[in-house]
């Protein structure tokens, strides 16, 4: 009984996020027809050190800070949210590129149930980590500072885990293109923080 009351209190959550995510989407076609965005937004505060633990696939626990050292781009999706999936192969072909000997590293987090992000994830075969965050995704994605959160929903995060800016809505590759610039310069030490988190908040 408790199982099944926590269940349909999750999905009612669920449920207000894209009814919201909705009426944010609607009105941005309506106000500014050309953007890509739904909304564009910079953190409200400034995180430093981000750090969250969810499970992933297999159910076991994975903290952010397995990925300590390289540059990385959390992607908030759900199964049910088209412009989520239309990000996948964008996502897959620059985890592929890249990935692990390019110090960086893409993340799913999943505000979805086990089971059908298991079933999807068959037919897609990601090759980057997916961690399944039901609930607690959505505290996960509250960590940058906004007081609203929509899907999709990506975080940008230096190597030493310093939170350069988030998106809400579909990203594309001038986004990806943005984020490796920024941070390629962070590497060589010739912009700072705050020069790099202007660069993705230019988009």
């Amino acid at each position: 009984m408790d199982s099944n009351v926590s269940r349909t209190s999750i999905a009612l959550k669920i449920f207000i996020v894209i009814f919201l995510f909705g009426i944010i989407f609607y009105a941005s076609k309506f106000l500014n027809k050309e953007s890509t965005l739904i909304e564009k937004t910079q953190p409200l505060k400034v995180v430093s050190n981000l750090e969250f633990t969810l499970q992933d696939l297999n159910g076991i626990e994975n903290s952010f800070s397995n990925w300590h050292g390289k540059h990385r781009i959390v992607n908030f999706w759900a199964t049910w949210c088209a412009p989520c999936r239309r990000e996948i192969p964008l996502l897959k072909s620059f985890q592929k590129e890249f990935g692990n000997k390019n110090g960086y590293q893409v993340i799913g987090v999943a505000v979805d149930f086990l089971e059908p992000v298991k079933d999807y994830a068959k037919d897609i075969e990601f090759n980057y980590p997916i961690l399944i965050g039901e609930k607690d995704a959505i505290e996960v994605a509250e960590l940058s500072g906004l007081e609203f959160i929509g899907l999709p929903f990506t975080m940008f995060v230096t190597s030493d885990g310093q939170l350069l800016s988030s998106f809400i809505g579909e990203i594309h590759q001038s986004h990806l293109d943005a984020f490796t610039k920024a941070t390629a310069l962070l590497d060589r030490n010739e912009l700072s923080i705050s020069e790099a988190r202007s660069i993705l908040n230019k988009l």
